[in-house]
């Protein structure tokens, strides 16, 4: 507030959003405005100036002019005189003010412009900084005189004018805030006596007049930079046209670029232009006489309609979206925001039309906003309004936003093959910043169907600076985009649509994973990916409710404290998931991160990447923003190593070998101490009593061992039978096992599919041959079947002895390991089960519940089963204890893996 003595009677002339702003700080500021002189309204609405002040009940004129045939009208001039004004202060004024009243007051009257005068005198002062691509420019606050924008100059603001900036940028990001800052500082050295009064000269001085349509045709014999300057210069009033197929076509939103002449495109005729522009996916692609290019965001035709310039070639007519409950809910309101700007229409209609209603230019900011406050996720720019004028038009185009249909059309280069009764299409390329992208240098590598050993597709392999590239995408995601600022029940909506797409696609997704990873189809179907579902949706209800908590504190005098927490996303995280169930490791990880409200950067396995990359074509079309998911292709000792030493990623999460999660904490360590999670191997021991149900026994310790073929973390590594039954329980066992029906993970009837890879197979070949080496009994099985493709028998070893390798080491595949144990050594085979170094799960059979809890008390995993084995769900943690790793997957504790924590002490 200013001191009493620095009070003054101002009068603000002008009109506008600036002008508004301008009043409401001179309020703040402590003066007393004794009248507010605007413009009449305009189709029933007033000036937002007016508003303003009308609303906190100071006088408001709205003169239509001021003179008449050049001279003052008396009345006006009276009866702002009345007013009693020390000071005019003009923020934006477009009407012309007799010299009767600027000399007025006893401070005299000052104006803004939004130019640094002496250049730019007259109108269009913004749009002329930018036609002659001036590398500087800014505001300027000076006295008014008789001339015109010659009077001298009080104080200016002065601002770098960057290559792709418009009127509306530079505006927004200079002009206006600065702008109304530097006029309440004027005012400010006026009130103090501090206020300088210096001559402008003449030397630099320039005076354009008001640009108009008819002279704002482009001039195509300059270069590319010229063109861009006359084409921003113009956007959005009066708007750069040039002739195009018999018609005025208006360009909008330029840009300089690099590579013009590279992009693929079809070419368009442009009426006296060097050579023929080309509408690209990015937009229109323009020369200059210098050979160089600008790119062309939007295009508007003379009946008023703009389109992306990129759709130029394509079709306008699209299908009318049956909205949901809730999505009729959302137009109403919408309805009910263009019902209070256009003041003037009774009844908004489908066909009402946003401009030729009345609106303006201002109103369109107030729209945006409006919608961004019905529905945050609704991120509209300008133009998605001038492209959309018609109500039912800009309705429809909403709600594509919301459901994520009307994002930057995603080109993807798919792989199609028809295959399991359906043509199924596949990504191939990496997913950078919301883009299917080739890999730095071209890279690629084959990826291999493991049912025939043929070759599924070339892969984009990624490299360092791909690396590098989906990290900066994730951390400006981040800290910049919407994802960041986002409403965490929108987080969550995207989330839960994301897995509506899923549940859509599932089909297609569970196919890919049978050809990608040998997964049984109607395996692939019901758990890798319809887990993945259930895991998505899980977390997508937790988004608004991950919350801190108040904590009572005990501290010296004075004793008003106030102590919260507030748990906050991480930033960027790294995630690397294993081959075995390619779509569900990634659900379990990615889901929580999304949720907690951080951006990723995953690699998938190498052997086993398409459904990751399904994943981020469809995460896509949900609507997630750009950057909050990547997908890298591509090795461990290279992605991998790059993502736990990049200086960026704030967290890690890590499912494969201990060896490799050894290797990556001391990475992370090393590189900027991130935080870590890690699911890694198990050799989970099963205790069969006998006093057991001896048909679920063998069902479920079957099922413990040769689910997904072996290749599963939690599978039985070591069954531990009771001397009783053992013999009958193997009997049973290899029964079961010879009618396990072994082909094609695509037949309905298959139970039993490849192994994921050929490395893979090779080492549980030499696992078994190891096992009989050590002396182990093989009762079943232990060999390749002969074959294409990676398959391998189920097998069974008994007599398998504590010291022996394959009791202690991890064979992760079909393999069942079967030792005995007598009924009085209960202990003992509980200290046997715990002898390794691996704590990831272990289950238990018996009737007696007494011995069930023992055993599951003193059984040392992250996961006990009591006469089950396998039953995950979404709602329970998941994860192991010593080398199988830290951290949970899964329930309300995986958030913890992705937040962090903050604690705020207050004193009051």
């Amino acid at each position: 507030m200013c001191k009493k003595s620095l009070r003054m009677k101002i009068a603000v002339i002008g009109q506008s959003l600036f002008g508004q702003e301008v009043y409401k700080e001179l309020r703040r500021e402590g003066h007393t405005i004794v009248g507010i002189f605007t413009i009449p309204d305009k189709d029933g609405k007033a000036d937002p100036l007016a508003t303003e002040a009308e609303k906190d009940g100071i006088p408001v004129f709205k003169f239509p002019r001021w003179r008449v045939k050049g001279q003052a009208i008396p009345e006006v001039v009276a009866q702002y005189k009345a007013t009693g004004a020390e000071l005019n202060v003009m923020p934006f004024c477009s009407q012309f003010i007799p010299m009767e009243v600027i000399d007025f007051p006893k401070h005299g009257s000052i104006i803004y412009h939004p130019s640094l005068l002496p250049r730019h005198r007259g109108a269009s002062a913004i749009n002329w900084t930018l036609i002659h691509g001036d590398k500087k420019g800014g505001f300027t606050v000076f006295w008014a005189d008789d001339g015109l924008d010659t009077g001298p100059i009080l104080l200016q603001g002065e601002c770098d004018v960057e290559a792709n900036d418009t009127v509306n940028t530079i505006y927004k990001r200079f002009l206006f805030p600065e702008g109304v800052r530097g006029t309440v500082e004027a005012v400010r050295l006026i009130a103090e006596g501090k206020a300088p009064r210096i001559t402008q000269p003449e030397e630099g001085a320039t005076y354009e007049g008001i640009q108009k349509k008819d002279n704002a045709k482009i001039n195509w014999n300059q270069s590319a930079e010229a063109l861009h300057n006359w084409i921003r210069g113009h956007d959005k009033v009066p708007g750069a046209w040039a002739e195009i197929e018999g018609q005025k076509v208006t360009f909008y939103g330029s840009a300089l670029v690099d590579n013009g002449n590279n992009m693929n495109g079809k070419p368009l005729e442009i009426l006296g232009a060097s050579r023929p522009g080309i509408v690209t996916k990015e937009g229109l692609v323009l020369f200059g006489n210098d050979s160089m290019a600008l790119l062309v965001k939007n295009l508007m035709f003379e009946d008023g309609k703009m389109i992306s310039a990129s759709h130029y070639f394509c079709s306008e007519s699209r299908a009318v979206m049956e909205l949901t409950e809730e999505e009729r809910n959302f137009a109403e309101q919408i309805k009910l925001v263009w019902r209070s700007i256009l003041t003037n229409v009774n009844q908004i209609e489908d066909s009402t039309d946003f401009f030729k209603s009345g609106a303006a230019s201002m109103d369109v900011v107030r729209l945006v906003e409006e919608v961004k406050r019905c529905a945050s996720a609704c991120q509209l720019q300008n133009e998605d309004v001038y492209m959309n004028t018609i109500f039912q038009d800009f309705i429809q185009m909403c709600v594509r936003k919301l459901r994520g249909e009307e994002n930057e059309e995603l080109i993807i280069d798919y792989v199609e093959k028809n295959i399991n009764n359906m043509t199924v299409k596949m990504p191939h390329q990496l997913f950078i910043n919301g883009e299917f992208v080739d890999a730095e240098g071209g890279q690629t590598y084959k990826t291999i169907n493991p049912t025939d050993g043929t070759v599924i597709c070339d892969l984009a392999l990624a490299q360092i600076g791909d690396v590098d590239k989906a990290v900066a995408a994730a951390k400006e995601a981040f800290e910049e985009g919407e994802w960041g600022k986002m409403n965490p029940r929108d987080r969550g909506r995207l989330i839960y649509k994301l897995a509506d797409l899923m549940e859509q696609q599932q089909e297609e997704l569970a196919t890919i994973e049978s050809i990608d990873s040998g997964a049984v189809y109607t395996l692939a179907l019901k758990t890798h990916v319809g887990m993945s579902i259930q895991t998505f949706r899980y977390f997508a209800g937790w988004c608004d409710k991950i919350q801190g908590s108040t904590i009572p504190i005990n501290q010296a005098r004075p004793n008003r404290n106030l102590t919260f927490t507030k748990r906050e996303p991480i930033g960027v995280c790294a995630i690397v998931i294993p081959w075995n169930y390619p779509l569900m490791m990634l659900a379990w990880k990615t889901a929580a991160c999304l949720a907690a409200g951080n951006t990723v950067v995953l690699k998938p396995a190498q052997v086993t990447p398409l459904t990751a990359l399904k994943f981020a074509e469809l995460a896509a079309k949900a609507g997630l923003p750009k950057g909050v998911i990547n997908i890298l292709p591509g090795s461990g000792t290279l992605v991998g190593q790059r993502l736990s030493d990049h200086p960026d990623v704030r967290k890690l999460a890590f499912t494969g070998s201990t060896e490799i999660g050894k290797h990556i904490m001391k990475s992370c360590a090393i590189s900027n101490v991130k935080k870590v999670s890690l699911e890694l191997g198990g050799k989970s021991p099963l205790i069969i009593f006998g006093d057991c149900d001896m048909d679920k026994a063998v069902r479920m310790g079957m099922s413990s061992v040769f689910f997904n073929k072996g290749e599963n973390c939690i599978a039985a590594g070591r069954l531990f039978v009771e001397d009783n039954i053992h013999d009958e329980f193997v009997k049973k066992v290899v029964e079961e096992i010879k009618k396990i029906k072994i082909g094609d993970p695509l037949d309905r009837s298959t139970d039993h599919g490849p192994q994921n890879h050929r490395a893979h197979l090779d080492k549980l070949v030499k696992f078994c041959q190891t096992g009989v080496n050590e002396g182990a009994t093989l009762v079943y099985g232990g060999k390749q079947i002969e074959r294409p493709g990676f398959f391998f028998e189920p097998t069974v070893f008994t007599d398998v002895q504590d010291h022996m390798y394959i009791a202690q080491e991890e064979s992760f595949g079909p393999v069942m390991i079967l030792s005995k144990f007598k009924s009085s050594e209960v202990d003992d085979v509980l200290r046997r089960a715990n002898a390794t170094e691996y704590g990831l799960a272990s289950g238990v059979f018996t009737q007696d519940i007494n011995k069930a809890l023992y055993v599951s008390d003193k059984l040392n995993a992250g996961t006990v089963f009591v006469n089950t084995y396998n039953k995950t769900d979404v709602a329970s943690p998941f994860g192991g204890f010593k080398q199988s790793g830290f951290g949970k997957d899964l329930g309300q504790e995986a958030l913890n893996e992705y937040l962090k924590t903050k604690a705020v002490t207050i004193e009051y």
